[in-house]
């Protein structure tokens, strides 16, 4: 399997790193407009690197690439990718507005090539063991669910997460990692109501969702923590509850000098006290699907429900009234 990369910062390098670690496959292309960050992933891969994406489509061989772009330009690589006829493999959120996520998965349908997007808490190994637990029925019927995630602002490091419109802020960046996990956990969502505060380097965004079942969830995302990138869960049902906190169950800390991680090139990003890497899963999973022709963990769908879940909370946020889904119409009663 051949794959090129387009995006060579922190999730470019990410994603590079795991596919030299996944049996058969080759890195053949990396494209930036950063040349540095080009050249740098080229001289780690051992890939060619490409001035233009068009030439890197043509050229490279590459039957799949990797979209780790800013957010807001997802949807126009995967579109040029998909009518090249490669196989789309996208960081999160598909895209920014739901016209341009439905575009993405239309385009993927004509050309006949698959289509992925990184919803990776899926592959978290105990965002994957709560969910078994639900469907197990180990903790009888779900009531009360709370996920939260908070790290410092990204925007310190790659200034355009602070421009909304080129990352879609808190709520479509980083919340709807745990809005793709509450329904992939819970299933369908009948409402959301949502606030979102911006002040200085802090952005703030909190959700409750209804579930179609009765379950409640709320959700909170917190760029500009004043102290290291966490998540939790906690899922409270009839029979027990169960928890996980991303800082208490890791058996090792490391933590790097406040100098070298301001001045670093990389953004936090989840880390998982696993074994494997979920990165790593999470890729494995895509090429294996490519080449099985079998579904993957996350559809095109659920990255298009996902970023409808975000969207309803800016939206709730702005006018200050739930958003109430309509499963007959399949769109929000806005």
């Amino acid at each position: 399997m051949k794959v090129a990369i387009v995006g060579c910062g922190g999730m470019g390098t990410i994603h590079a790193s795991c596919y030299q670690s996944i049996p058969d496959v080759t890195v053949v292309g990396v494209h930036d407009i950063d040349p540095d960050a080009m050249r740098a992933l080229s001289d780690r891969t051992g890939a060619t690197p490409y001035a233009s994406f068009a030439e890197m489509l043509e050229q490279s061989g590459c039957e799949a690439v990797s979209i780790a772009t800013p957010s807001h330009l997802h949807k126009a690589f995967a579109v040029r990718t998909a009518a090249a006829g490669k196989h789309v493999i996208s960081e999160k959120p598909i895209a920014l507005t739901l016209e341009d996520a439905e575009e993405v998965i239309r385009t993927c349908e004509r050309y006949g090539v698959r289509l992925f997007v990184g919803h990776v808490v899926r592959y978290f190994p105990e965002y994957a063991q709560m969910k078994a637990k639900v469907e197990a029925g180990e903790l009888g019927r779900i009531g009360v669910v709370h996920a939260k995630r908070a790290g410092a602002h990204p925007g310190d490091r790659r200034p355009w997460f602070k421009d909304a419109e080129q990352s879609g802020g808190v709520a479509l960046d980083l919340m709807i990692h745990d809005l793709d996990f509450l329904r992939w956990t819970l299933g369908e969502v009948r409402s959301v109501y949502g606030l979102h505060r911006v002040e200085d380097t802090v952005e703030y965004a909190s959700a409750t969702l209804v579930f179609e079942s009765g379950a409640v969830a709320n959700a909170e995302a917190y760029w500009g923590y004043p102290g290291p990138f966490h998540t939790s869960a906690e899922i409270a049902g009839s029979r027990g509850v169960v928890r996980n906190h991303s800082l208490e169950s890791a058996s090792l800390h490391v933590r790097r000098a406040a100098v070298e991680a301001k001045n670093g090139t990389f953004v936090e990003v989840p880390q998982s006290p696993g074994y494997h890497s979920p990165y790593e899963l999470e890729l494995r999973d895509f090429i294996d699907c490519i080449r099985s022709g079998r579904e993957s963990e996350v559809t095109g769908r659920d990255a298009y429900k996902a970023l409808e879940l975000a969207l309803a909370v800016m939206e709730s946020a702005k006018t200050g009234k739930a958003v109430v889904f309509d499963r007959n119409l399949g769109e929000g009663l806005r």
